[in-house]
């Protein structure tokens, strides 16, 4: 009961930003003096920090309730110290920064190096990137990784444009460079943590990102949605009749061989018969000349799978985060329109389509709250809406 009055109280305290002892017990229908134990061993362990009215920073949160007479002293998740070390896996890149419990929404990375052909240089890189990270010390190692991840087991079983990921344990890994348990997150389901603690009181939604790959990730009930295998929102693997690129997967045809950033610069370079185009001139192209009809039969096909998605998971709102979302507005509004066309909640509804940043910091933190600082006895997760199967690591915060 101690852990589920805590994880609440967390989440309620990220609903709004920031609140005094009494806006918490009220919203949580608790009694000051036992909102004011949770409040004072969160405060003890380093999850939350203290401050005043004025140093609280962003405007209070919508529902937050107002408060009358001298501002006191507001609670808020801890800022001022790292706890945590997020890292990005990335196919070209890997991406890492110390962040407290209290993360910023947008994404702020502090170290950048190559993501190389082997573990073995890729440890060589970590090693060399541990040097320019001050903090040495934290509650754990954040992971965002691409392909099919057991995220329970910490394994990667299977990641089209990473193979060699598929070959060792990448927890082990790490842990030769920082002493501290190490979470994986399969990337898709980083970014739509991330996008919903920056949102908490939206819609549940289908998140698609669209960098190097494409993939998926799905909120249902305000948490992600419980699989009964480590696999979903594979939609870059859609098979496209008459594509016939070949995909990392092993298949040819692959969605995401036509909407990645890597596939629509072959497309563009295809269609204008250049060599390899940057990204920037592809954007300038598009301003110019508008949703040509390459791009056009590309993004037809894309919103169609998404549309296909919404009407399996009886959802009307979707997020789209990454690539797209860079190139001029029009692209967006035609994939947009393919994918209200497409879902069956648009013949008497209103689906929802934005474009927005990814959050995939923020989404990390939120993992390793849940996951590591805060999880919940093995016997409750499934209770409290864990994945069947997915178990807690403890880390002795108790």
């Amino acid at each position: 009961m101690r852990r589920l009055n805590e994880r609440t109280l967390i989440g309620r305290l990220q609903s709004l930003g920031v609140a005094s002892r009494a806006d918490l017990a009220k919203a949580l229908g608790m009694s000051q003096p036992t909102a004011g134990k949770i409040v004072d061993k969160l405060l003890e362990r380093g999850i939350l920090e203290e401050v005043e009215s004025a140093e609280a920073g962003a405007p209070r949160k919508t529902g937050a309730p107002n408060r009358l007479g001298r501002p006191g002293r507001m609670l808020r998740l801890n800022r001022r110290h790292p706890r945590f070390l997020a890292m990005e896996l990335g196919v070209t890149e890997t991406r890492l920064a110390a962040l407290p419990v209290g993360a910023e929404a947008d994404d702020r990375w502090s170290v950048q190096v190559p993501t190389p052909g082997s573990a073995e240089e890729w440890l060589r890189q970590l090693a060399a990137a541990a040097g320019r990270i001050h903090q040495k010390h934290f509650w754990g190692v954040l992971v965002s990784v691409p392909g099919l991840v057991d995220e329970p087991a910490g394994r990667v079983l299977f990641s089209p444009n990473l193979h060699w990921t598929e070959r060792v344990e990448l927890p082990k890994l790490i842990g030769q460079v920082w002493n501290a348990p190490v979470l994986l997150v399969q990337e898709e389901r980083a970014l739509a943590l991330g996008h919903q603690s920056a949102d908490p009181r939206g819609d549940d939604f289908l998140l698609v990102d669209f960098g190097e790959g494409v993939g998926g990730a799905v909120i249902v009930g305000g948490k992600p949605y419980a699989n009964p295998l480590p696999i979903s929102g594979e939609l870059g693997h859609t098979p496209v009749p008459g594509n016939q690129r070949p995909c990392g997967c092993g298949a040819v045809g692959c969605l995401e061989t036509l909407v990645s950033s890597r596939g629509l610069l072959a497309s563009f370079a295809e269609a204008d018969r250049g060599g390899a185009p940057a990204w920037p001139v592809l954007a300038q192209h598009i301003a110019e000349r508008g949703v040509v009809p390459w791009l056009a039969a590309a993004l037809e096909t894309t919103g169609a799978v998404i549309a296909g998605a919404l009407n399996v998971l009886g959802l009307r709102r979707v997020v789209i985060t990454g690539c797209l979302v860079e190139l001029p507005g029009l692209v967006m509004e035609h994939l947009s329109g393919v994918i209200k066309r497409g879902a069956m909640w648009g013949r008497f509804g209103e689906v929802i389509v934005q474009a927005a940043p990814r959050r995939r910091t923020a989404g990390l933190v939120a993992a390793g709250l849940d996951r590591l600082v805060l999880p919940m006895p093995s016997g409750l997760r499934a209770e409290a809406g864990t994945a069947p199967g997915e178990r807690g690591t403890e880390t002795g915060w108790d």
